[in-house]
């Protein structure tokens, strides 16, 4: 596997998010029969640098794109977070629908809405580039490297494009996993929609059918009850819903006829129309699309095809071997009340399996700087480049080890 892959498992397991929808060569993910009726029952081609109309099979430019989303009020764009083709296809695209005339707003899956106010600063003018990295705590909020995102950033405000924080709070959303939606206090549940679809059984075989395809996966789904199932399909749809939610209740509130809602989210929130847009339908009547960038080969192997139905716009991207920037790969969860983090799983295959992390270690320093929190982790690993080094002190039981995390790329296996 990639170092720049987390496993799915991991991530609904540990964090609760799916993660995008990797394209591997012969996943049957890829070729689920599920989603739109039309399209469920056949597959379309992947080429590289095409973009796929899946409705009618065209090949289409990315001029051509934006005409046919003419109509359109709601766009999901999915992505793989740290892939960069991904990100400078989100900003070609938002680029050109406001070159064309388009009111364009875009909203945002890496930002729970109780952190608008920050957007609005940013759009305004009113902070300064890191001002508004650190106010706005987008290493805690979200984590991933701040450069993925920039350019996408700096244009919104550049050219005053409206940008909206989507997102439930994460403890919201972990209090539907652990209590189900009828134990929610008041205020918690006032964060969410009322309605919200947790039973769509199209949406639970893409989900098994994800977890399947990890390692490790099928030993876990044997373990898994209906109610384990039932609880993290909740949460799942806690954040969809209430990402379309907010997206949809904006449109109504700020937008005009010619205005779309651009959403930047994961993959897996898009696939098979089965997240946001089927929960965003309970409130939206207007046209929705998606648009899914995808790798075209894994480890070297062509992918032919996708279902159809899997986006209405499929985007062949060449395959990425590592992320741009380096990724530790560990997991970890918050203890000491928030002062202090334990390492849960180093990632196989990564800089912090290579280094030595163990399960159970509880982090203290990196290059002598204190890291009580994720937030000021990921802070501290985003100024990493590939060839970089890093030295940890972590705590494992009673005695105190040093790491030598190194950022190294791997090489192709073919």
């Amino acid at each position: 596997m990639n170092a720049r892959r987390t496993a799915v498992a991991t991530c609904l397991f540990l964090s609760l998010v799916v993660a995008p929808v990797f394209a591997q060569s012969g996943n049957p993910v890829l070729h689920l029969s599920v989603g739109d009726p039309a399209r469920r029952d056949h597959e379309v081609p992947l080429q590289l640098d095409v973009i796929i109309d899946t409705k009618t099979g065209d090949a289409i430019t990315a001029g051509q794109l934006v005409g046919r989303l003419a109509g359109v009020r709601l766009l999901l764009v999915g992505e793989e977070h740290t892939n960069i083709d991904v990100h400078r296809i989100q900003g070609r695209i938002i680029e050109a629908l406001h070159a064309a005339g388009r009111r364009v707003f875009i909203g945002l899956e890496m930002y729970p809405y109780t952190e608008q106010h920050s957007l609005d600063d940013w759009r305004d003018g009113l902070l300064t580039e890191d001002g508004f990295v650190r106010l706005s705590r987008w290493y805690d909020n979200w984590g991933y490297n701040w450069a993925y995102y920039r350019d996408i950033f700096v244009f919104a405000r550049d050219h005053h494009i409206p940008m909206y924080a989507l997102n439930a709070p994460r403890e919201v959303v972990s209090a539907v996993r652990r209590k189900s939606f009828a134990n929610l206090t008041p205020e918690e549940a006032a964060h969410i929609p009322k309605d919200i679809d947790a039973g769509n059984p199209d949406h639970l075989a893409f989900f098994k059918a994800t977890l399947a395809g990890e390692t490790g996966g099928p030993m876990m789904m044997g373990n898994m009850t209906d109610d384990m199932w039932k609880s993290m399909l909740s949460a799942q749809a806690t954040w969809d819903a209430t990402m379309g939610y907010n997206a949809v209740q904006t449109l109504k509130r700020d937008g005009g006829s010619d205005a779309i809602m651009v959403v930047l989210v994961g993959s897996g929130h898009v696939a098979y129309g089965l997240g946001i847009e089927h929960q965003a339908r309970q409130w939206f009547t207007g046209p929705i699309a998606s648009v899914i960038p995808m790798q075209v080969t894994d480890n070297m192997v062509p992918i032919k095809t996708v279902r159809a139905s899997y986006a209405n716009f499929i985007w062949g991207i060449p395959e990425e071997i590592d992320s741009l920037y380096p990724n530790p790969g560990i997991s970890t969860s918050a203890i000491d009340n928030g002062k202090a983090m334990r390492v849960l799983a180093p990632e196989k295959g990564s800089a912090a399996e290579s280094a030595g992390f163990k399960q159970g270690d509880v982090l203290v320093s990196m290059d002598g700087a204190p890291v009580p929190d994720k937030e000021t982790l990921s802070r501290l690993v985003a100024a990493k480049r590939w060839g970089d080094v890093a030295v940890f002190v972590v705590k494992r039981g009673d005695a105190t080890e040093t790491l030598t995390m190194q950022f190294r790329r791997t090489a192709p296996t073919k």
